[in-house]
């Protein structure tokens, strides 16, 4: 390309609104600018995926694209709060744990808005803002942790899931304020899942068990959001 046509680019009105699209169909995410600041929203979806390549018609969240997405968002000048948009059946234990734990040792305004579903993983995904919200028709599914695939039943493998499992319940616990009695009651109940050991958790009781911080839509997300932005700029 030459030097006029790269002037000419620059100067193209749509140039940042294409990059804003192209953002959105590769990444999930997009830059918000107002004169209250300038919110980074990025979207968490259908699989997290790990270190294994999901089929291609399974929507997917890949955590190489998100982590470093992460640490240019908190080194960023230009980029005030993180808003994190949940809509996700869980995957990948470590993927989604990485993610969580990035998330939530931003300094940043990060706020994270459960829409559809939070389920297994994406529970600590929920918790791992400043400030979760939750929109009353969401659900959440607590469960223990599985591994698919061939297991060797030796003692070293159930050790080895119970670590697994620790590390989870207490990521959530010290990011949320849900006890660790009623997180592992949640996770052990025999009375609510047909195939499966756990409980469906929905919007309002998310909130009143602690996991959730507030109800709230994508404008209360936002508020929040504002409201730390002006904090901050005033300190």
């Amino acid at each position: 390309m030459s030097k006029n046509n790269e002037t000419e680019l620059q100067k193209d009105p749509a140039a940042p609104q294409e990059a804003q699209q192209d953002g959105i169909v590769e990444m999930g995410s997009v830059t918000s600018k107002s004169e209250k600041g300038v919110i980074h929203c990025l979207t968490i979806i259908g699989q997290i995926e790990g270190h294994q390549v999901l089929p291609e018609d399974t929507k997917t969240t890949k955590y190489e694209h998100i982590m470093p997405l992460l640490a240019a968002i908190e080194e960023s000048d230009e980029i005030d709060a993180l808003l994190v948009l949940l809509n996700t059946m869980g995957g990948d234990v470590e993927a989604g744990l990485g993610i969580s734990e990035l998330i939530a040792g931003m300094k940043k305004p990060t706020a994270s808005l459960v829409l559809g579903g939070g389920h297994s993983i994406g529970v600590p995904l929920a918790v791992a803002a400043q400030r979760s919200f939750i929109v009353p028709s969401a659900a959440m599914t607590i469960h223990p942790v599985r591994l698919n695939g061939v297991v060797i039943g030796v003692p070293q493998t159930y050790n080895y899931l119970g670590k697994i499992q620790e590390r989870i319940v207490r990521f959530i616990t010290e990011n949320s304020n849900i006890s660790r009695e009623k997180l592992l009651a949640y996770m052990m109940n025999t009375c609510e899942l047909a195939n499966d050991v756990g409980t469906v958790v929905y919007g309002e009781e998310a909130v009143k068990s602690g996991l959730i911080d507030q109800l709230g839509d994508l404008s209360d997300a936002l508020s929040w959001l504002h409201e730390k932005i002006e904090e901050n700029r005033k300190k």
